[in-house]
C-alpha cells in the first residue's frame, strides 16, 4: 500500500537482505480476489493480510537490500496454510521458491506502479491553484461523510424529517442544561454534564465542542438531498453541516435542491478493491465509492456582482455556474482532434476512457495508489468513441431507475401482489441466477453476464440485495426499510423492478464496455 512506501524504503537502505513470506488472508477484498486471499492464520478474528518478513543486517553489506518474496498461493485454508509453514519452516528449504525482487524509485516492491502514468495528464491537482494544466480545476470533492448514517440518510422522507427533528430537540436541550450550570469552556466535563445515551443523539467532536459553545442547531427542510449512499442505492439525506462530519466541497456542487449537476465518482486512495467509477447527479457519499473523490461538471458561487463571468458561465438563481471542466485541457483538445470538441465531449471521453478494461489492468496499482492521470488517445475517431461511449453509459447510470425491467426472468409468485421485502437472498453463494425476494416472489434465470459488471466491488445487483433490506441500527435503535421508498413515491413494487432494471443496466455496461477502443501502452 502507498502508506508504507517509505517504511519500504527505509528496510531496503537498512538492511542487505529481507526475505517476505506472504501469506494472504485479506478480508478487506470482496468477488474473486476475497476467494483468492482466503484464509487468514490467525483465524477470522484478523482481517488484515499476514506476512513474516525476516529481516538480515550484514554490517560489510553496501547498497540496497537484496529483496526476496514468496507468495504461499491462492485458494488456501488456514489450516493448509499453517500446514505449509510447518512443512516449509526453513528459510533454505529447497521447496520454498524465493523471487527476487526489484524495488522502484517510489518504494513498491510489488505491484509497481508504471512509469509512463506520469506521462498522463492528471485528472485534477489541487496543490496547482495558479497555472491549472489538468483535467479539472481543483473543485473537486470528497464524497459526504455524515459519521451518524443513521440519523442522516433514510429511505422514507418522513421518518428522515422526524429522525432529525429528534435529534436536534435533544440536542439543544443539552445546550439549554450547560448553559444553566454557567461554567467556562475548561470547566465543563462532557462525560458528567451531556446525556451520551446513542438512542437520542450521536455525539462528534464538533458537537461536543459546539454545545459547550452554547450553539443552538436548527432544522431545515431545505437541507433535505436525495443522496446515492452506495451504487444503485438512493436514500433521502440530511446534508447540512451541523449535523454532518464532513461537506467538503460539496456545497459549492449542490449549493441547493435546485441547481443541477453530474458528478464522476472514483475509487479513493488505498482502495483494496479493484478500480471502479459511478457517475451521479445527486449527493454522493464518501463510500458510494471507497473513500470515494467527486469530480463535477460544474462548481457553483454566489453571484456578488451580478454578472456572469466568462461567456461559458451561467445565472442560476443566486449562484453563478462555473464550468469544472479547464480551459487547458479544452485547448489541447481542440489543437489536437477538432476545433469543435466542447467540455461536455471531454467530460464525457473521461468518463468513457475510465472503464477501459485495457487502461485498467494496465495501471492497476497505479490507481489504488494514487489519483487518475489520463492519456489523451492519438486518434479522433477513437477520442469520439470513447465521448460517445462515456455519454452512453451516463445516460444508463444516471436513469438506472427508468431503465426497460430485463424480461428474460422467470417471476413466481407475482400474482400474490406481496412486494414488501426484508431481506432478499440468492439461492446460494455460487448459485446467483435465482434470487428469492421474499416469501412469496422468486426471480430464476438471471444471465450470469450481468455480474461481470462490477463497481465499488461488487456488481449493481449485489448491491441492491446487500442495501435494500430492512436495518435496525443497534446503538440508535432507529430502523431504515427500504420498502418505504417506494411506498411514498406510490410504487409498491420498486424494489423488485429495481432488481430487473439494474440487470439491464448491468448487461448494456458490458456491452458498451467491451465495444471500447482497444488501449495498448
Amino acid at each position: 500500500g502507498s502508506a508504507m512506501d517509505g517504511m519500504r524504503k527505509c528496510l531496503a537502505e537498512e538492511f542487505s537482505k529481507i526475505y517476505v513470506f506472504n501469506l494472504r488472508g485479506n478480508c478487506r477484498t470482496s468477488g474473486e480476489v476475497r476467494k483468492k486471499e482466503a484464509g487468514n492464520v490467525f483465524g477470522p478474528g484478523s482481517r488484515t493480510p499476514i506476512a513474516v518478513t525476516i529481516l538480515v543486517k550484514n554490517p560489510s553489506h553496501k547498497g540496497p537490500a537484496e529483496i526476496r518474496y514468496h507468495d504461499i498461493g491462492d485458494y488456501l485454508s488456514r489450516e493448509e496454510k499453517l500446514d505449509i509453514l510447518a512443512q516449509r519452516h526453513d528459510l533454505h528449504n529447497p521447496e520454498l521458491v524465493w523471487h527476487k525482487l526489484e524495488a522502484n524509485s517510489a518504494g513498491d516492491w510489488l505491484n509497481q506502479r508504471d512509469p509512463s502514468f506520469q506521462s498522463f495528464l492528471a485528472l485534477g491537482d489541487k496543490k496547482d491553484r495558479e497555472n491549472i494544466c489538468t483535467f479539472f480545476k481543483p473543485c473537486f470533492s470528497n464524497g459526504l461523510k455524515t459519521n451518524r448514517d443513521h440519523w442522516c440518510y433514510n429511505f422514507s422522507v418522513s421518518k428522515l424529517r422526524n429522525n432529525i427533528k429528534k435529534t436536534i430537540d435533544f440536542y439543544n436541550n443539552q445546550v439549554n442544561n450547560i448553559d444553566k450550570l454557567k461554567l467556562s469552556l475548561k470547566e465543563v466535563d462532557i462525560s458528567k454534564e451531556l446525556d451520551l445515551d446513542s438512542r437520542k443523539f450521536s455525539w462528534d467532536y464538533q458537537q461536543k465542542i459546539d454545545v459547550v459553545r452554547s450553539k443552538r442547531y436548527k432544522f431545515s427542510d431545505q437541507s433535505i438531498y436525495t443522496g446515492l449512499y452506495r451504487p444503485f442505492t438512493k436514500q433521502n439525506v440530511y446534508f447540512n453541516r451541523q449535523l454532518n462530519n464532513r461537506v467538503y466541497l460539496l456545497p459549492d456542487l449542490f449549493p441547493t435542491q435546485d441547481h443541477e449537476n453530474l458528478i464522476i465518482c472514483l475509487s479513493g486512495i488505498g482502495v483494496t478493491k479493484e478500480f471502479s467509477t459511478i457517475i451521479t447527479n445527486v449527493i454522493p457519499d464518501v463510500q458510494l465509492q471507497f473513500n470515494g473523490q467527486c469530480f463535477p461538471r460544474y462548481h457553483y458561487e454566489i453571484n456578488n456582482n451580478q454578472n456572469g463571468g466568462s461567456n461559458s458561465d451561467q445565472v442560476i438563481g443566486d449562484y453563478i455556474r462555473h464550468d469544472a471542466i479547464t480551459d487547458y485541457i479544452l485547448q489541447i483538445c481542440k489543437n489536437k482532434y477538432s476545433i469543435k470538441i466542447t467540455k461536455d465531449d471531454i467530460f464525457y471521453y473521461i468518463y468513457g476512457l475510465l472503464h477501459s478494461a485495457d487502461y485498467r489492468r494496465a495501471f492497476s496499482a497505479d490507481l489504488k495508489k494514487t489519483r487518475p492521470r489520463l492519456p489523451l488517445v492519438e486518434r479522433f475517431d477513437d477520442f469520439k468513441a470513447f465521448s460517445k461511449a462515456g455519454r452512453d453509459l451516463a445516460g444508463i447510470h444516471l436513469n438506472y431507475e427508468g431503465a426497460k425491467a430485463y424480461g428474460r426472468v422467470s417471476l413466481t409468485g407475482v400474482e400474490k401482489g406481496n412486494f414488501k421485502v426484508e431481506k432478499a437472498r440468492f439461492r446460494s453463494k455460487i448459485d446467483k441466477s435465482i434470487i428469492y425476494f421474499n416469501q412469496d416472489i422468486t426471480i430464476s434465470g438471471i444471465p450470469l453476464e450481468a455480474y461481470d459488471y462490477v463497481v465499488n466491488g461488487r456488481s449493481p445487483i449485489e448491491w441492491v440485495l446487500e442495501r435494500y433490506q430492512v436495518k435496525t441500527d443497534p446503538s440508535s435503535g432507529l430502523k431504515n426499510d427500504p420498502n418505504d421508498w417506494g411506498q411514498e413515491r406510490g410504487q409498491p413494487r420498486y424494489i423488485l423492478d429495481l432488481i430487473l432494471r439494474v440487470i439491464t443496466v448491468s448487461l448494456e455496461t458490458v456491452k458498451i464496455v467491451q465495444g471500447l477502443p482497444k488501449l495498448s501502452f
